[in-house]
């Protein structure tokens, strides 16, 4: 196997590989005892037949794309370490020749890791984020605790109110005449939340339980029904139950139920140190990311747009199988949507374009400032993948390859660059 590289526009190169004659022959021969099974000749049981005989009667080239599809990617590989470029596409294969008694020759054009050039990165002013912690957060999650511990309890004496939790018997009517879908009975409803259209819930506002009333409403210009679009509509309610819901007073009694806390005081304080980490860990992430966009903005660098497509399939990938980890496919996703996997793709298109400025910067401060990983630092990361996949530490790390050990160390030099850069900015 012998190749040539041809660097073409935009970080795109071309491989010429080619094969010498006699592995061609080897190709060829297994590709035939591979496919001899299920070939018919009359006059032979099948697996029997001569391959002259099978080029004969298919033709010369019966055997070669699979003798292609066997050489390829072998011959691609060992063309690639020969080269020592960092490839960051799948290769675009041309066969240029492949015939018995010759050598087979193949291109494969793919993209290289491009160069970067950064301008400053140290010293680099982005906005401070703030981390403060109000009363008024701490009384929101407690807020959320007690409604998640409210009770709900029936109302008999007094109309609908606001954030009341309603049941309803409805049906609606366009110009007097009854639409399909439009009837609904013993219907939940919680008024606030908007979940009917237009001013349906306000305009229940007042009623009592058994009373009937007319709700007046226009359907929105983009409703999903074709023949509502637009039109004004008339709705016969009847309120058949009331109720809402009754929030636990804040005390020591609640804070000991909720918490592992006696008291209120104690209580308040767990959630505002609980606050405090969040919005300092959001402010890190928050500061590296202001950072590490102003070093892209300096930086240069010319990515090829195979590298950018390259991402968006992984991307993709990874999208299909978070879809698939909560039960629902990739069709049906589109199906909901009405999204194809062109339009996601396209979607897909400036974030992985993100990603990959991203770390080719920080892969380039990571170089210039020499930094590296420990075996604590390895040792450690490895663990927490263990932890994460529910293994131990010494069956995962049996399962690495070296090309698995070292996208790893490098994962871990990427972070480390990315909290150098945001170390060194300043806060304005």
């Amino acid at each position: 196997m012998s190749s040539q590289v041809e660097k073409l526009e935009k970080n795109m190169v071309k491989f010429t590989i080619t094969v010498d004659a006699e592995e061609v022959e080897k190709a060829i021969e297994r590709a035939y005892q591979k496919q001899k099974s299920k070939i018919s000749i009359p006059g032979f049981r099948k697996g029997k037949v001569p391959r002259k005989l099978i080029e004969k009667e298919y033709g010369k080239g019966v055997f070669y794309e699979d003798a292609a599809n066997d050489m390829i990617p072998t011959a691609y590989q060992d063309a690639i370490k020969e080269s020592d470029l960092e490839i960051v596409s799948r290769p675009v294969i041309d066969v240029t020749q492949l015939e018995s008694g010759k050598d087979f020759i193949f291109t494969a054009e793919v993209a290289v890791k491009p160069e970067v050039t950064l301008a400053d990165y140290v010293g680099l002013e982005v906005p401070k984020t703030e981390t403060e912690v109000t009363d008024d957060e701490v009384n929101a999650e407690i807020d959320k605790e007690r409604e998640q511990n409210a009770r709900i309890v029936s109302v008999e004496d007094r109309a609908v109110e606001d954030k009341d939790m309603v049941t309803i018997d409805f049906e609606g009517f366009v110009d007097g005449v009854a639409f399909e879908g439009g009837k609904g009975t013993d219907y939940p409803l919680t008024i606030g939340s908007h979940s009917f259209i237009d001013t349906f819930e306000e305009q229940l506002i007042g009623k009592n339980i058994g009373e009937e009333t007319d709700v007046n409403v226009k359907f929105p210009e983009e409703y999903h029904a074709e023949e509502l679009k637009g039109k004004d509509a008339t709705f016969k309610v009847t309120v058949k139950k009331i109720q809402k819901k009754e929030l636990p007073e804040v005390n020591d009694e609640f804070a000991s139920e909720v918490s592992e806390f006696e008291t209120v005081a104690e209580y308040k304080d767990d959630i505002k140190k609980n606050l405090e980490e969040k919005k300092a860990n959001e402010a890190k992430a928050a500061k590296q990311d202001a950072v590490i966009d102003k070093i892209i903005e300096g930086a240069q660098m010319e990515i090829p747009d195979a590298m950018v497509d390259f991402q968006v399939e992984q991307m993709a990938q990874d999208f299909e199988r978070r879809l698939t980890s909560q039960g629902l496919s990739v069709d049906q996703y589109f199906a909901y949507t009405g999204m194809d996997a062109k339009q996601l793709e396209e979607q897909m298109k400036p974030q992985a374009l993100k990603r990959i400025q991203t770390r080719l910067v920080l892969e380039a401060i990571a170089s210039k400032e020499n930094i590296e990983v420990s075996d604590e630092e390895f040792n450690k990361e490895v663990e927490d993948m263990a932890k994460a996949y529910q293994m131990e530490k010494d069956t995962l790390e049996g399962h690495l390859s070296d090309s698995d050990k070292e996208n790893i160390k490098k994962d871990i030099m990427v972070r480390k660059a990315a909290e150098f850069a945001a170390d060194n900015a300043k806060e304005a």
